[in-house]
């Protein structure tokens, strides 16, 4: 049973309140989602140009593995070191693990503009994900730590908004500059260096408690069993999530479409409906996580079915925009309803572990679908599986989260 109590700490005001008298506004959320869009970037960026690459390293033993790695590497990096990248958040202070976060991004990611070596570039697509992990760890700490209540609820489900149409424009941006070779896309990851200097003048260590106090000896422990359940469930959630991300072009292609054009707007029809979902989230949070969750999830079940028993282009872009809204709700949701029960000294590393089971999630989720579409004789049977767990969990989140009753964006 998912049976939990919800955590309580409440504060009156909308903006975290903070010894030196500063509130965040306007300029420090820009620059904490601006910043959230750097692991977008590490995702979708190299897409288009992973053909040129394979062709430029095909005499390389391997190359066939270590080409498509270096797209889907920084996202197993994330998973594994976001929970450690929260210790050191917490341990240390947000806004210094941020600005050194930054600086090292940029000068990893834009290695490959002059690495030679194709185990080099998988190399330093590893250093990218640990520094996407903290980057990620700090932003969404930050925005919880600068604001309380519908405030940081809304600003939450921005932040996904914001990372799904980045998602779209760095597609298009990365098809771009590919076209003058494949090490040309490279060049954006310098966006990083352009952000220090807002992060070190905007931005700010908010205090440990209302009373300014100085940081304990000690870490605070972690609420476990409270954290346990959302973990589970967002790594859950991260599978679905990224399943018609990467395997929508595939159905599509299975179905007779092969017009890349065609492909890729009804990619962009969805990713437009995540962020619509992700924009609703604000006027939904007041609503309880036994309500919100189980729509969610049968929404994006609706549109994976309906994407397996899809034969034409409408049918199949129906399910996936059914199924891009609904993610695109699910995940400000799995994220707040995280965050709200966690002291200062806890939302680091709860945010952390947060980040890591939903990053786990999405590099799971290719995989796993492979495994189930040989079971079932194919891809779209695969993901009428996974329409089939996603409406389960629908139902046991409506069931064993009886005892939840207040809003998900209550002040905490």
């Amino acid at each position: 049973m998912m049976a939990e109590s919800p955590a309580a700490h409440p504060l009156t005001a909308a903006t975290a309140p903070n010894p030196t008298g500063r509130r965040a506004g306007a300029p420090q959320l820009i620059v904490l989602l601006a910043a959230s869009c750097l692991s977008v970037l590490g995702a979708v960026l190299l897409a288009p140009v992973l053909p040129q690459m394979a062709q430029e390293f095909a005499d390389v033993p391997g190359a066939e593995l270590l080409v498509p790695v270096v797209l889907t590497v920084p996202s197993l990096i994330i998973g594994l070191t976001a929970p450690f990248a929260g210790f050191i958040v917490d341990r240390i202070d947000r806004k210094r693990v941020l600005l050194a976060a930054m600086v090292v991004y940029a000068v990893v990611g834009t290695a490959p503009l002059y690495l030679t070596s194709l185990g080099a570039i998988v190399g330093s697509r590893m250093l990218l994900g640990l520094c996407e992990a903290a980057i990620m760890t700090c932003c969404t700490t930050m925005i919880g730590d600068y604001w309380t209540g519908a405030r940081r609820a809304r600003y939450l489900g921005l932040q996904t908004l914001v990372a799904a149409l980045a998602a779209t424009v760095f597609l298009a941006v990365g098809g771009a500059l590919g076209s003058t070779g494949w090490r040309t896309p490279f060049w954006l990851y310098l966006v990083a260096a352009i952000l220090v200097l807002p992060i070190a003048t905007l931005l700010w260590q908010p205090s440990r408690n209302r009373s300014g106090a100085l940081p304990r000896r000690h870490l605070e422990p972690l609420p476990w069993r409270r954290l346990l359940v959302p973990c589970l469930v967002t790594l859950f959630g991260g599978i679905v999530f990224y399943a018609l991300i990467v395997q929508l072009s595939f159905v599509l292609t299975g179905i007779g479409v092969t017009p890349t054009g065609t492909i890729g707007a009804i990619s962009a029809v969805m990713s437009l409906a995540t962020a619509v979902g992700s924009g609703l989230f604000g006027r939904l949070s007041g609503r309880t996580i036994r309500v919100l969750l189980p729509v969610e999830f049968a929404l994006a079940a609706l549109g994976l079915i309906i994407v397996f028993a899809g034969t034409g282009v409408p049918v199949v872009s129906i399910g996936a925009v059914l199924t891009g809204f609904g993610t695109g709700l699910l995940l400000p949701t799995l994220l707040t309803w995280a965050v709200n029960r966690l002291h200062f000294e806890q939302r680091g590393r709860g945010t952390g572990l947060w980040t890591g089971c939903l990053f786990i999630g999405q590099f799971v989720s290719p995989i796993l679908l492979s495994v189930i579409a040989a079971g079932v004789g194919g891809l779209q049977p695969a993901l009428g599986v996974l329409g089939i767990a996603a409406a389960a969990m629908a139902v046991v989140t409506a069931t064993g989260l009886r005892r939840v009753t207040g809003p998900l964006n209550a002040s905490h």
